[in-house]
């Protein structure tokens, strides 16, 4: 999954007034959020983010910010469960009762939906609620969401139900339970099931594109009201009921989503503590400009949240125009990744890539594709490019339009003009970022680009990202437009071994093999994400699956 954009809207905030949070007594906790208050019931907790979600339609979104609220809305059939000091997320059944029964040598798989789980209007979520949810996944014209749903036989000639038809290969015995036959063993079905893919929609309150703003909650909360690229605020669903849901509390009364602020601006109001900003979390990351001095800060430490991620910055060399396979191995030896970190916040902001699968990812080799240790290479890039007799050359290069990314552009420029080639900048709006560069007709020869693991399994990056087989017209994740037979045999190799070890190995054999033949990426940096919590937040716990603050159990304090 990607994260959402980083722009910055330029608006200033003024520091506002406390909302207030009504109180009805509560305990001494810190909550693992810094706050020294006693817990409260009620409140409101306030949101800033830059500006409003890509999606949070279920089916549509494949951002981190989306589905980090959507696990507010929605319920998938299997979840990471992470309460306040429980350790490393769990896998565990969120919607169904388990995390699945499987059989046929892991090519079918069976769900029993919890009993009790209501729809926003009280009415019970089934198993072909469930089953019209992934189904819409497969319509054209939903097309920015995870293709997981491309395990299910007879998936690749399922335009989605629309139209009327329906997918065989989703079964749906009774209300309770959903069956999904598979087109060859998937021992980590129960990992996709986690994704909001695998979220329930009532056909009636399917309002097509329209759903992305009227979601119809069966989880904690439920939209009161959404005023795009302004305000969302949630409310308690009142058909909730913890005694069905194992990974959800409903502390706060209220969420307020502002949109459309500075980050620069959220990070000084999170950083004096005054007003709403006691009450708030933030949505991004701390802007490059203010990481270092936040993070040596010791009177910010306690609201701190470093969070370790499976995230990776990197390049895209678009391979349909930069054809020559030394030129795209030139500029991985060019780039200077040291800088680039420089400007996107320094150390604190993560390590310097090599190979590209992340750090602790299973089967990861530990290897660079790049005659690069971080600084660059210039001579090494300039002996390739005389080697491909390409002299001159003339770039585009894709990021988000905020000053952070526009200034760690900058680094990329420096580096390319020192073997000779001009890289022109195209800053792209942030709301529409990867909606744009997901399109492939844009035609940008470089693409600045992120990417955390659906989960931890070499199986959710390389086969997202290089797979010429998932290139579409419309929300395609394959940046580089590789198209490699020989690297899709070799992800597909992997993806046929059931032996978990067997496969990750697989899959770290597989990356090797196409980023020392292909060279279609450049990994930049590891990612961390570091974040902020008011005083008197608590209940935060730190997402390592998504990169985010989850806020299942969020509280408020006095």
């Amino acid at each position: 999954m990607m994260r959402n954009k980083r722009t910055v809207a330029m608006t200033a905030i003024a520091i506002s007034v406390a909302l207030g949070a009504t109180a009805c007594g509560g305990s001494k906790s810190t909550g693992g959020s810094g706050t020294t208050g006693s817990k409260i019931s009620g409140g409101t907790l306030v949101y800033y983010a830059e500006d409003d979600f890509n999606h949070i339609d279920p089916q549509r979104t494949y951002t981190t910010q989306g589905m980090n609220i959507d696990q507010l809305l929605v319920r998938t059939l299997t979840g990471w469960s992470q309460s306040p000091g429980s350790g490393a997320p769990k896998l565990v059944g969120d919607l169904a009762t388990n995390t699945g029964v499987p059989s046929n040598g892991d090519k079918t798989w069976t769900f029993t939906l919890r009993p009790g789980v209501k729809w926003q209007d009280g009415t019970p979520v089934t198993s072909y609620d469930v089953k019209y949810g992934v189904e819409r996944a497969a319509s054209p014209d939903i097309s920015s969401g995870t293709t997981y749903w491309t395990w299910l036989v007879g998936s690749a000639n399922y335009k989605g139900p629309y139209s009327g038809a329906e997918l065989p290969s989703i079964q749906t015995p009774n209300a309770s339970t959903i069956v999904f036959n598979l087109s060859s063993a998937q021992p980590e079905f129960p990992q996709a099931a986690a994704m909001d893919t695998f979220a329930a929609v009532p056909k009636a309150k399917d309002t097509g594109s329209a759903y992305d703003t009227s979601v119809f909650s069966d989880a904690s909360y439920e939209i009161k009201s959404y005023v795009h690229n302004k305000e969302m605020v949630l409310v308690k669903n009142p058909n909730w009921s913890a005694g069905n849901d194992p990974m959800r509390e409903q502390n706060v009364n209220e969420i307020d989503i502002k949109f459309g602020q500075d980050q620069a601006s959220i990070d000084q109001l999170m950083k004096a503590d005054q007003g709403d900003a006691q009450n708030a979390v933030i949505e991004d990351p701390i802007a490059g400009t203010d990481l270092t001095p936040f993070t040596m800060d010791p009177a910010l430490k306690s609201r701190m949240h470093n969070i370790a991620t499976p995230g990776v910055d990197y390049i895209a060399m678009n391979t349909t125009t930069i054809t020559n396979v030394k030129v795209r191995e030139a500029i991985g030896d060019a780039i200077n990744k040291e800088t680039y970190r420089g400007a996107m916040g320094g150390s604190a902001y993560g390590d310097i890539a090599t190979s590209f699968l992340p750090t602790g990812t299973p089967g990861r080799i530990a290897y660079n594709p790049y005659n690069n240790t971080g600084t660059g290479n210039i001579p090494a890039a300039k002996a390739l490019l005389q080697q491909a007799g390409v002299s001159h050359l003339t770039l585009s290069l894709a990021v988000e339009n905020d000053p952070t990314h526009e200034k760690a552009a900058d680094t990329i420029v420096n580096s390319l003009a020192q073997i000779g080639i001009t890289v022109n900048v195209k800053p792209v709006d942030r709301a529409t970022y990867f909606n744009n560069i997901g399109t492939p007709a844009n035609k940008y020869d470089l693409i600045w680009a992120d990417w955390f693991a659906d989960w931890p399994s070499a199986a959710t990056i390389d086969p997202v990202l290089l797979d010429g087989r998932l290139i579409q017209a419309q929300g395609n994740n394959d940046y580089s437009m590789l198209n490699d037979k020989v690297a899709e045999q070799k992800l597909d190799a992997a993806g046929a071994k059931t032996d978990p070890t067997a496969e990750a190995a697989a899959y770290g054999l597989a990356d090797q093999y196409i980023f020392q033949t292909d060279f279609p990426l450049v990994p930049l940096t590891y990612r961390n994400q570091t974040e902020m919590s008011g005083d008197h937040v608590g209940g935060l716990t730190e997402d390592t699956i998504i990169g985010e603050l989850d806020l299942t159990h969020v509280y408020l304090t006095n």
